[in-house]
């Protein structure tokens, strides 16, 4: 371990560099292939984690300043001349081994690492992140890709784990920045990129080759071997990255299948080749490791949503997520004993069914279009649904809402929510489930029954897939930075020496070096700051464009439309005031008597000896007294948008 007048060492520790982080300024980018507005993410070295805190309006919140350039409807960044990116001039890795995580290691998704040595460098997944209420208006979050835009002539290879949206959907909105390397992935996963991929025609084709369970693809001087795991989905991957200095063993998303807590005999024997040798670094999923124990078997699932499909006495509606495409191809063969057909409603619910059958992962014959429903008796009816997390216009809410065409609710019907909630989604479930109970539809969920199993190990997994590896070093990922340190000290508890454990941040430089006698976190970080998807634009959607329009919706608008005599400096007429979102104005007519006074004096004592008037000096300071005006009577801060006119 190094001093910090080195490249800092982490150890368990925060990889954030020590002192005040300050954020950086956006710059412009290059449009996209097909884009209709700038790109570019800035370099602030920002953790996601630590921007979204930056970004969240909050009451305790200064008086903010507008300018005509720069109000909350501008959406493109600014240029900044100034912009100096950390890595830009870093030394190559040389005979140093860097693991770069940028993304998937302050939230959960939007995951993608990047692993360089020498003069090549290997790209791990390339997902996004859905947006939450610290991004209100954006459609997703992306991995900030600045550090391999810079070195694109390096990158040899994407490599997909498995086709989860948050490891391949950002893969149309970064192919092109990173100089579309060739992507290697497994089948399933394979088919859905290029599904992915159709949804934006104006992006050339990709180079995908789909590789085998055990497969080794040589990329420069690195050689990657793949291992399958368990998860969710068919054809889930791990690496073991083969270094002159040892071998990496990179796991994504994966539980360990288990009956009653004990590994199943195909997990043991798939974990049998780590047996005998000791690898340089372990990284593995970190999302599960609160929660104690195994996780219940998916098998146990199974049985329990058979058990619902024999006994149903009237249409059994299953809602899960589409992802789930072992519990999906389960369902319908359950379905198929029991004599019964089954309805496929959801976008991407048919997008995987049609999957399904094109890998022939299973023979299909019993699924009916939703129009002959009623063709067939209630008992007859099984249905496969997307929306169990509350998505307003996803079937299951649809149905709940009297708006699906086809499907009308009965009390006669059974809804089984196959699926735990989403923190971030819990008010959208709550209102799905007062829907459906006013349907006066049975609903069953997990909470009821052993109907859902995560596809995240628990604690006690995690530990098991430790206890195979015998490793030197430790970096925990994907998960929030809590979840990580959870995942090092459980390391620590079994004998990874605290120096040993690395605890990143998206951003981070981790490097192996002396010939892989230790590791470190460089003191430079990879650009890190938001990315975002905005409709057209792609790039870094400003601050302060996400702090107004959080503003707004906390708390309204406050307009002010006022006209100065260029002469005199003073008022020509009474203010006129619109407010949106704020107060309803004919309640509070001494508010705005009291405002328009102030808005009066403001004006003309900051233009009282101003030849000529300073515009922006009097908007600044009309926004702010009016602003701490309405904060002084309503305990609001509502966006103040003076509007000045001079004759």
């Amino acid at each position: 371990m190094e001093q910090d007048n080195k490249p800092k060492t982490a150890g368990m520790q925060d990889a954030r560099p020590g002192g005040p982080r300050r954020h950086g300024r956006p710059f412009r980018g290059n449009r996209p292939h097909g884009a209709g507005r700038p790109q570019g993410p800035s370099s602030s070295g920002m953790g996601a984690g630590r921007g979204k805190r930056m970004m969240r309006g909050g009451r305790n919140r200064p008086p903010r300043r507008f300018s005509p350039s720069g109000g909350p409807q501008q959406r493109q960044a600014p240029s900044n001349p100034e912009y100096k990116s950390q890595t830009l001039n870093l030394p190559p890795a040389g005979e140093n081994i860097r693991i770069i995580p940028l993304g998937g290691v302050e939230e959960v998704g939007k995951n993608m690492t990047a692993i360089e040595f020498r003069d090549d460098i290997i790209v791990i997944d390339a997902g996004f992140q859905f947006k939450d209420e610290a991004t209100p208006g954006i459609d997703y979050i992306l991995p900030n890709t600045r550090y391999l835009e810079e070195r694109k002539e390096k990158i040899r290879a994407l490599f997909i784990t498995h086709g989860h949206l948050d490891h391949i959907g950002g893969i149309p909105y970064v192919i092109d920045r990173i100089g579309y390397p060739t992507v290697y992935t497994r089948q399933f996963g394979a088919i859905m990129i290029q599904k992915r991929q159709e949804e934006f025609p104006h992006l050339k084709p990709l180079d995908v080759k789909v590789i085998a369970g055990n497969e080794t693809i040589t990329c420069g001087s690195l050689k990657v071997k793949t291992f399958p795991i368990s998860h969710t989905i068919p054809d889930s991957m791990g690496l073991v990255i083969t270094t002159p200095y040892g071998d990496i063993v990179f796991i994504e998303d994966v539980r360990v299948d288990n009956i009653k807590g004990v590994p199943t005999e195909e997990e043991v024997r798939q974990y049998e080749q780590f047996k005998g040798k000791e690898y340089l670094l372990l990284t593995m999923d970190s999302t599960s490791i609160e929660k104690p124990g195994f996780s219940l078997s998916e098998s146990v699932v199974i049985e329990n949503i058979e058990r619902f499909i024999k006994n149903t006495t009237g249409r059994l509606i299953i809602g899960t997520f589409a992802s789930q495409v072992e519990r999906i191809i389960a369902i319908i063969k359950a379905a198929d004993r029991y004599h019964k057909k089954v309805v496929v409603e959801g976008r991407s619910m048919k997008a995987n069914v049609e999957i399904i059958k094109l890998l022939k992962l299973a023979e299909i014959t019993n699924i009916i279009p939703v129009e002959d429903i009623d063709k067939y008796p209630p008992d007859r009816i099984v249905m496969l649904v997307t929306g169990a997390q509350g998505e307003e216009f996803a079937a299951l809410m649809r149905m709940a809402t009297k708006q699906h065409k086809q499907v009308q609710l009965k009390k006669t019907d059974t809804v089984l929510l196959s699926s735990s909630i989403i923190p971030t989604n819990h008010s959208a479930v709550v209102k799905l489930k007062d829907n459906l109970y006013r349907s006066e539809a049975k609903v069953i969920t997990y909470l009821d029954s052993d109907i859902h199993a995560s596809g995240h190990g628990n604690r006690d997994e995690l530990k098991w897939i430790h206890e195979q590896i015998k490793y030197r070093f430790f970096m925990p990922l994907h998960g929030n930075h809590y979840m990580l340190r959870q995942h090092a000290e459980m390391a620590n508890s079994i004998g990874t020496p605290k120096e040993n454990i690395i605890v990143p941040d998206n951003g981070s430089i981790v490097e192996i070096y002396d010939q892989g006698k230790s590791i470190r976190v460089l003191k430079e970080k990879a650009a890190s700051n938001l990315v975002l998807v905005d409709g057209f634009a792609v790039g870094d959607v400003q601050e302060v464009v996400i702090r107004d329009r959080q503003l707004l919706s906390q708390d309204g608008m406050f307009i002010v439309f006022a006209i100065i005599d260029s002469q005199t400096g003073r008022l020509r007429k009474s203010p006129d005031i619109i407010s949106r979102g704020f107060v309803y104005l004919r309640e509070s007519q001494d508010l705005l008597r009291d405002t328009r006074n102030i808005i009066k004096d403001t004006i003309e004592n900051t233009a009282n000896g101003m030849n000529p008037l300073n515009i922006e000096m009097i908007k600044a300071n009309v926004t702010d007294a009016v602003s701490r005006h309405l904060f002084q009577e309503t305990a609001k801060r509502p966006v103040v948008i003076p509007v000045l006119l001079t004759i």
